[in-house]
């Protein structure tokens, strides 16, 4: 291959690796921001279950440890 093309492919392969970065960078952000969110609105509703008397009493101590974000319990009765 000519070495003229070499670094023409070169090129633009580290642009597009920029590219991807970026679009990454980008991704990553955006679903820790959801992330975020949903643990935000889980917490809410949760709070709302329990002010409608939808929780069962045993599983307040689970919920704290985390387990319930791993859908190992029902909330609903």
């Amino acid at each position: 291959m000519d070495p003229k093309h070499t670094v023409e492919i070169l090129k633009h392969l580290e642009k597009q690796d920029e590219f991807l970065m970026d679009a990454y960078r980008s991704m990553s952000h955006e679903l820790h921001k959801l992330q975020v969110e949903e643990e935000m609105l889980m917490r809410k509703f949760y709070e709302i279950m329990s002010a409608h008397g939808l929780v069962k009493k045993n599983e307040d101590d689970r919920n704290s440890s985390g387990s319930a974000r791993n859908g190992d319990n029902n909330n609903i009765e």
